[in-house]
C-alpha cells in the first residue's frame, strides 16, 4: 500500500475511535503505530504526547503531525493530520445537524454517560502502560509523583489569581510549565550524572 494512503487510513481509523478527546486516543494511537506499524517505540510516543501537551492544539493531532513527519517528512506529517481530524471534522457535521433533536431522549444519555465511563477506563489503561517505560528510577518517580500532585491540585483548586502567591501557584499548576520544569529536570540531573543512562 502507498506509504501516504497507509498514514491516511491509520490515522483515519485512530479519529473515528475519538470518544472524549484526545486523550481517549491515547490507547488507540499506541496499539495502532507502535504494535501494529511500528513506526514509533513507546518511548518515542510519550516524547510525542509530552511535546503534544506543550504544544497548541489537540494532543493525537499533534501526534499524528509528528510521526506522519518522522516517516515521510513534512507531506506525511499532513496526510496524517488530515487523516487523524478527517472523521472528527464528518462525525461532528453530522452530529452537530441533528444533536438539538435527538440530546433530550434517555436512550442517548445513558449512551453517552457508558461511552464516558469507557474513555476513562481507555485513558487509565495508556497512562498504567506509559509509566511502565517512562517511570523507570527513582528520579523518575519523584518527577511523576511531584507533577502528579501539582496537576491535581492545580484541576481541584482554584487559587486567587490576584495575589502574587496564587498567580504562582496556578501558573506553577499549568500543564505545560509542569513538562517544561519535568524536562529541565531530567536534563539536569542526566548532565550531573555525567550524561550516562
Amino acid at each position: 500500500m502507498n506509504i501516504y494512503l497507509d498514514l491516511f487510513l491509520t490515522f483515519a481509523r485512530v479519529g473515528v475511535c475519538t470518544f472524549g478527546g484526545g486523550y481517549a486516543m491515547l490507547p488507540i494511537l499506541q496499539r495502532e503505530l507502535v504494535d501494529n506499524k511500528g513506526w514509533a517505540t513507546e518511548e518515542e510516543l510519550a516524547d510525542y504526547y509530552a511535546i503534544g501537551q506543550c504544544t497548541p492544539g489537540v494532543i493525537a493531532v499533534n501526534t499524528a503531525t509528528f510521526v506522519g513527519h518522522k516517516i515521510t517528512g513534512p507531506a506525511g506529517g499532513v496526510i496524517a493530520t488530515l487523516g487523524v481530524v478527517f472523521p472528527s471534522i464528518t462525525i461532528i457535521l453530522v452530529i452537530a445537524a441533528f444533536l438539538q433533536n435527538f440530546s433530550h431522549i434517555p436512550a442517548v444519555i445513558h449512551a453517552f454517560a457508558g461511552i464516558r465511563a469507557c474513555v476513562c477506563a481507555l485513558i487509565l489503561v495508556s497512562v498504567l502502560k506509559l509509566r511502565r517505560s517512562s517511570v523507570v528510577d527513582a528520579l523518575t518517580w519523584v518527577i511523576f509523583l511531584a507533577v502528579f500532585a501539582l496537576a491535581a491540585v492545580g484541576n481541584f483548586v482554584t487559587f486567587d489569581t490576584a495575589t502574587p502567591l496564587g498567580l504562582v501557584l496556578d501558573y506553577l499548576c499549568s500543564p505545560v510549565v509542569l513538562v517544561v520544569l519535568a524536562g529541565i529536570t531530567g536534563l539536569c540531573a542526566r548532565a550531573a550524572r555525567g550524561w550516562k543512562a
